[in-house]
């Protein structure tokens, strides 16, 4: 069964335009997020007080759009998808990367970097 059952997977972009990534407590690897609806990404975003100028959108269904997002973050060491992150509970699909299209996905609880002062 696909991650996504939606036609648009929506972006949450910052300011200069880039990605918005979260990195797991005790790993070196990130996850971009990736939203199944507009209103999902509206609701992270309020809930989670990110600084989000825009968001992007891509279809999920095409190998073309796909390839080019899996290919622009892989250098910064971003190795999967996280679609639906609640920021209450973690909960999220994580969809990783394979090649340059998504791979295998999973239903997951997420725990955020905490960074130091």
């Amino acid at each position: 069964m696909s991650a996504f059952a939606a036609k648009e997977l929506h972006l949450l972009l910052d300011s200069s335009g880039a990605l918005i990534v979260y990195q797991e407590e005790s790993t070196h690897w990130a996850g971009v997020l990736g939203f199944s609806s507009e209103a999902r990404a509206r609701e992270f975003v309020a809930q989670s007080h990110l600084e989000v100028a825009e968001t992007g959108v891509i279809d999920p269904a095409d190998p073309a759009q796909v390839g080019s997002l899996v290919n622009a973050v892989k250098p910064r060491a971003v190795r999967y998808l996280l679609l639906d992150l609640d920021w209450q509970s973690g909960e999220c699909i994580q969809v990783e990367f394979e090649g340059s299209s998504f791979g295998a996905s999973r239903t997951r609880r997420f725990t955020p970097h905490r960074h130091q002062d």
